[in-house]
């Protein structure tokens, strides 16, 4: 049974490990023709990219030291609108990582329309996914965040760099 909060499942699909977030959309979401609004599907995109990293048993702000983290500011972000999703029903977005660079990194998201009735069992290695109704990207930048000082971009760590590949 889908639970009121969104939660996450990971899925296998080939050889990466593709990471797939479950979804309501809530009455929030949505405009006055009853569509999940285009605006929204920014948060959501972040939404599960944190959840990705939290599978990857990281987040969005790392801790490196005493006072220091790792943190991913956004640089670049773009969606487009495929098909309308509505109030109650659920989506699966799936997240992928497009490209690693140096200090950057570019989420790849897809929006599925699942059945109403679906719950975790539903995200399983072969499934094959609902209705695309949207697909964006996030670029975030590898950054030291020490208090009282400006952000300093860093390269990603090996370690962070060999978790983000697994969704490669």
């Amino acid at each position: 049974m889908l639970a009121d909060t969104a939660f996450w499942v990971a899925f296998y699909h080939g050889s990466a490990m593709p990471f797939a977030y479950r979804r309501r959309v809530e009455f929030r979401d949505t405009d006055a023709a009853g569509i999940v609004h285009f605006s929204v599907f920014f948060p959501m995109m972040e939404e599960a990219e944190h959840a990705a990293l939290r599978h990857l048993g990281m987040s969005v702000l790392h801790p490196t030291g005493q006072n220091d983290h790792l943190t991913w500011p956004r640089v670049a972000a773009q969606c487009d609108f495929i098909a309308p999703a509505r109030f109650e029903e659920t989506l699966r977005i799936e997240v992928t990582v497009n490209k690693i660079g140096t200090s950057s990194v570019t989420y790849g998201f897809a929006f599925y329309l699942e059945g109403p009735s679906s719950g975790p069992e539903a995200v399983a290695a072969g499934d094959s996914p609902g209705k695309l109704v949207a697909r964006g990207s996030i670029t975030t930048v590898c950054c030291l965040m020490t208090p009282g000082q400006p952000l300093q971009k860093r390269p990603i760590p090996d370690d962070v760099r060999q978790r983000l590949e697994t969704l490669a």
